[in-house]
Formats: C-alpha cells, structure tokens, sequence
C-alpha cells in the first residue's frame, strides 16, 4: 500500500476509532485476486470483543462507501484485533501484557524469556524464570535493549490473572464485501 493511501485511510479511518476508545494499530491493503483486502487491526487495553469489531465494521464500512479512499474497485474490509502472536513494538503493547510471559531478542544479542513485572517509560522489569528448581531472578531491561519482542503462549499456567481467563478476544475477524461497482450501477 502507498504511503498516501495509507495516510488517507488512517486520517479517514483513526476519528472513528479513537472514538470507540480503540488504538488503530495497523491498517493494510493487500491485492487478492480481482479484489484487495484491507484489513485494519484495532486494540484497547480491556481487548476487543467480536461485537465490537462487528459493530466498528459496520461503521468503517459506511465511512468507506461515503469516500473514494478505496477506489472503485472491489475489496474486503476485514476488522480484528491482533491476535496474540502480535508483536510488541509499542509502550501501550508491553503495558498490556503485563504479567505475561515475553520472548525477546536482545540489541547486544542473545533471547531472553521472561515475565512482564512492570513497565514504566524506560523499560520493563522482568523476572526471569528459573530452570530446574532453581529460582526465578529479576532483571530490569530498557526498552532500547529489546530488538524484538512477543508473547509466549502459556497453555499450562496455574496463576493466570483473572482478565485472562475471561479473554474472549483472541483474534476475532469480521469481514464485509464490497463492491462498489455493483453498488453504483
């Protein structure tokens, strides 16, 4: 996607979202066959719940068809949220998953597996499991340490906080068809 539509569809798209109290995290336009896909990625700090991203859809679908941002080609509007795999480039995105379970790729080289403690605008203090019954060890990292970074999935976590067993927002898709060409004749 170009720089400029992706400028016009984030300053197009954004207002709507922002007031649904949602971060618009990325937008995308991929070609499809005879369509293209755009897919816009949405978060918040409590999650995104389906009916959420169905009712925004709804929503952005609208604003689209008011626009000529997508062209008058056929295309796909896909809203979801980031799924757990996402990686962590944002403060917002380590704040979120505190507590949780971090890999990361060190600047100076070298992984790191660790649990989130806390984040402040620094960086993160960690605690770094420990292996064969030995204890875990804290460790502060600064954030310009970190090269890459993402959630470990922990199927088998004992203590897991009480708003994740209730996460009911783990990639939830909606997509609509649009056609523009159909609509105008």
């Amino acid at each position: 996607m170009s720089t400029t539509q992706s400028e016009r569809l984030r300053g197009l798209l954004a207002p709507l979202v922002d007031a649904k109290d949602l971060d618009l995290e990325e937008i995308t336009v991929t070609p499809a066959g005879k369509r293209r896909i755009l897919r816009v990625v949405v978060d918040s700090d409590a999650g995104v719940q389906l009916d959420a991203c169905a009712e925004l859809s709804r929503e952005l679908s609208a604003l689209l068809d008011e626009s000529d941002a997508m062209g008058d080609g056929e295309y796909v509007l896909e809203v979801t949220s980031p799924g757990a795999d996402r990686p962590l480039t944002a403060h917002r995105h380590y704040v979120r998953a505190t507590g949780r379970l971090i890999k990361a790729q060190l600047t100076a080289g070298g992984e790191l597996t660790a649990r989130i403690l806390t984040v402040d605008d620094d960086g993160l203090d960690v605690e770094i499991p420990g292996v064969k019954g030995r204890k875990a060890t804290a460790r502060r990292l600064a954030f310009d340490e970190i090269a890459k970074a993402r959630v470990e999935i922990e199927f088998n976590r004992k203590d897991i906080p009480a708003q994740d067993a209730d996460d009911e927002n783990v990639n939830d898709d909606v997509t609509d068809e649009h056609d523009k060409n159909e609509e105008e004749a």
